[in-house]
């Protein structure tokens, strides 16, 4: 056994810890954190992309509850110098410091380039990128607003976080309904990528999470757009071991 291994860069997105319910939502962080101790001792680093949790919000003084064994997990690998980035997602955005302070981690509010091995990566969740969408576009204009913020802020913690909790379920139940349709190039994200690419963009590797298809779709013989998929019903994640990225899947889902 080499007691070095080659370090690999990974990606995972859209766990969506907190939905359908507290059992599943408690079995599949159980889950995530066997998939996490399974990598760390060849991962160079590590990147969520984005819903992480399918609401979260951070009053000055309280955090919702629960989700303590991925934090603990996350903490664990900041302390050994492993980098951490996590993205904010839509469903997750409103995280203003906690992370960073507590767990140590990079947090990101708009996708990043970084140049790894012999490729270079474009990394973001992908929730309002493309043409059109204008009212998910507008609806996540209004989550951004500070002013927004600092309303939702006033509500009780018990009130506010129920509340948003209920609405997000409700939101995920209509989004699953047509999620797994894959629309070829007239998927957003794939239009953005096409977009960057027309301006220049170097990127070999377009990654993002938020459609939750695990695919990875060469746009040209360069290039390629990868959706990580989701842990709901994939269990999926890439790799990248400094030569080429792959998709794969952990205790896959029969």
């Amino acid at each position: 056994m080499n007691p070095y291994p080659l370090k690999k860069v990974y990606f995972a997105s859209d766990f969506h810890l907190g939905i359908p319910d507290a059992t599943s939502s408690l079995e599949r962080e159980k889950r995530i954190i066997r998939w996490l101790d399974k990598i760390k001792g060849d991962c160079q680093e590590l990147f969520i992309v984005g819903d992480i949790f399918d609401f979260w919000f951070e009053y000055k003084l309280v955090i919702p509850k629960g989700f303590v064994r991925i934090q603990a997990k996350i903490a664990e690998y900041t302390d050994a110098g492993i980098p951490v980035h996590f993205f904010h997602g839509n469903h997750d955005l409103w995280q203003f410091g906690y992370f960073e302070q507590e767990l140590g981690v990079q947090v990101h509010s708009k996708p990043i380039h970084r140049t790894f091995g012999k490729h270079q990566f474009y990394i973001g969740h992908g929730d309002g990128l493309g043409s059109g969408q204008t009212k998910f576009k507008l609806i996540l204009a209004m989550y951004r607003n500070p002013i927004f913020q600092k309303m939702f802020a006033f509500i009780h913690p018990r009130i506010g976080i129920g509340a948003a909790n209920w609405f997000s379920q409700q939101s995920k139940l209509k989004t699953f309904d047509g999620n797994f349709d894959f629309y070829g190039e007239d998927e957003h994200l794939i239009q953005h990528c096409r977009k960057l690419i027309a301006e220049g963009d170097p990127s070999d590797y377009f990654v993002f999470g938020h459609r939750h298809l695990p695919m990875i779709y060469e746009l040209d013989a360069k290039r390629n757009y990868v959706n990580l998929g989701d842990w709901i019903g994939f269990n999926s994640y890439a790799v990248y071991d400094g030569e080429k990225l792959v998709l794969e899947h952990f205790e896959k889902a029969e």
